[in-house]
């Protein structure tokens, strides 16, 4: 089965974001979003992503949010 984007899930892979840990976390990272546009604006978003400082998904706190190049957030590890 496709996702809207055409990307093809595994079994595996619907299995594993359906995990309720998974679950918490996709639901704070959208949150941190949403977050950053009501302060920010949309425009200012565009191609950029939110990154945790301390690299917590969950922690939504004042100083640990930053926008960041897709790019360079997703270069970190």
């Amino acid at each position: 089965m496709a996702a809207p984007s055409g990307r093809v899930y595994t079994d595996y892979d619907r299995r594993y974001q359906a995990r309720p840990e998974n679950i918490r976390k996709r639901v704070a990272r959208n949150k941190a979003r949403r977050m950053a546009i009501k302060k920010h604006g949309k425009a200012k978003l565009k191609n950029k992503d939110v990154h945790h400082r301390d690299g917590n998904a969950t922690n939504n706190s004042k100083g640990n949010l930053q926008i960041i190049s897709r790019s360079k957030n997703r270069s970190i590890k």
